[in-house]
């Protein structure tokens, strides 16, 4: 069995790689902080980490800060390669198939089940004190918990919500401000989406709202709005599959809806996240999803290049004040943002290591999600350290300028509305549930965009999914 688990992660995509499309850079060679011939002669215990660009100079400071780690620590070396978002996935699942993991990667908190049921993720829990351990927000540190296990340790909590042009929203008469504190229901939204829409005749200028669907965004579309549709999780409080519920239909025929209205482009299916991006940049979109935070950086910055003239400026864009706005609640549901919760999970191979080996990678994953590296990350990417010693180093910072204060008390609430972590689900239900996603709910929801796959028979592929996946007992049936 163990080996049929590691084979399927060939089949399954990393959420990580997902829900962090758009957080830094998406390019980056690869490459290692040290030589593998510099070990001292095997005097020191090498601790292996594979990262992506998690914030805009992340790769640039990560050999400054593991050179700090070496330093301090003459018997731990920790050796980093580095990769771009797109190439995690295949490099991090090639690995773990392989049953040589590095010790250390980072990822989305949503990955833990799939690696947890392949047996070579890692409980450091035993391995930190009660000072280490006390240092993060315990509904964030959560998320990296299965069972009594804790698995990693988180570098930040991202919300992914949806975002907007300000002058549009403006145009079309919508109290975004008002939106930002009490959100809106699915029906307010669908309304509101229709006054974006601008046209020439017979051709769209400009959408009321798109989402990236396409490439490594291809889950978060599906994935942020079915919380807000009664259905937080993939598993109830009795652990029963939730997504057979009958609000499963309701939900995949309002998004749909939005499609037909002529509200979102009918090629969502070819929009990757650079497209919408770019489509947001020019105007061509009032709403867009999904959002972070650290858009408003990237949108000022481009404001800045048009200003000064800059050729680096995006061609054809507008002057943007990015908005941050909720996700609508559908019929049945209620505010449950979608929380991104990135940071380093552990690992050891087929070769199990040592105790004391064990030891020093939560050292250094403590390390890399702690003090001024959680405090730099989490500042450029417009986030609150979500640990004690990032916030007493964040203290020491210069403030951020020209922030949108707005935006600011935006992103507050929805943090505190965040689905509730769920380590009660059992690893091998939760790698299921990740099976179903990536092998039907993905696929039938790019044909649901299309317009190739109707709501009706995409909720029945999950219908016999879950049935054949968990038993229809264990699956809800309302």
């Amino acid at each position: 069995m163990k080996g049929k688990k590691l084979l399927a992660l060939t089949l399954t995509s990393l959420m990580a790689v997902s829900l962090f499309a758009g957080c830094g850079g998406s390019n980056s060679k690869e490459s290692s902080s040290s030589e593998k011939d510099k070990k001292s002669g095997g005097k020191k215990d090498v601790v292996t980490a594979l990262l992506p660009p998690v914030s805009a100079t992340y790769q640039e400071k990560i050999t400054s800060y593991v050179d700090d780690f070496n330093k301090e620590n003459p018997d731990i070396e920790i050796e980093v390669t580095t990769a771009s978002w797109e190439d995690m996935t295949q490099k991090l699942d090639v690995q773990v198939n392989a049953g040589s993991p590095p010790d250390v990667a980072f990822m989305d908190s949503t990955g833990i089940s799939k690696y947890v049921d392949t047996g070579m993720a890692v409980d450091i829990s035993k391995y930190l004190d009660e000072k280490e351990m006390s240092d993060f927000d315990e509904s964030v540190i959560n998320y990296f918990k299965s069972g009594d296990g804790l698995y990693g340790l988180p570098a930040y909590c991202e919300v992914h919500c949806i975002g907007g042009n300000q002058e549009l929203l403006e145009k079309a008469g919508i109290d975004w401000r008002e939106v930002q504190k009490s959100g809106w229901t699915y029906d307010e939204f669908r309304e509101d989406i229709k006054k974006g829409v601008i046209k020439e005749g017979d051709q769209v200028k400009s959408y009321g709202f798109l989402f990236a669907c396409a490439g490594i965004t291809a889950k978060d579309y599906f994935g942020i709005f079915v919380k807000n549709a009664g259905m937080p999780a993939a598993f109830d409080k009795d652990l029963k599959y939730a997504y057979t519920s009958k609000k499963m239909l309701s939900f995949l025929k309002d998004l749909r809806s939005l499609i037909d209205d002529g509200s979102m482009p009918k090629e969502l299916g070819s929009i990757d996240a650079g497209k919408r991006w770019n489509m947001m940049l020019t105007g061509q979109t009032m709403i867009t999803g999904k959002g972070m935070a650290n858009f408003e950086r990237s949108a000022k910055e481009n404001t800045q290049k048009l200003e000064n003239k800059d050729k680096d400026a995006v061609e054809g864009s507008i002057p943007l004040e990015y908005i941050i706005l909720p996700v609508p609640v559908f019929d049945g549901g209620e505010q449950q943002a979608q929380a991104a919760v990135g940071g380093y999970m552990c690992f050891s191979g087929k070769k199990k290591s040592d105790e004391n080996h064990l030891k020093n990678v939560a050292k250094a994953a403590y390390y890399l999600a702690s003090g001024e590296r959680a405090a730099n990350t989490c500042q450029e990417l417009y986030l609150k350290p979500v640990c004690e010693t990032g916030r007493t180093a964040n203290d020491k910072l210069p403030p951020i300028e020209g922030r949108n204060e707005d935006n600011e008390k935006a992103a507050d609430i929805l943090t505190s509305e965040i689905a509730e972590a769920r380590p009660d689900i059992p690893a091998d239900k939760g790698a299921k549930a990740i099976k179903i996603e990536d092998e039907v709910i993905s696929p039938k929801f790019q044909g649901l965009l299309s317009g190739e796959v109707t709501p009706e028979e995409m909720y029945q592929a999950i219908l016999d999914a879950g049935h054949d996946a968990f038993g229809e007992e264990d699956c809800i049936s309302d």
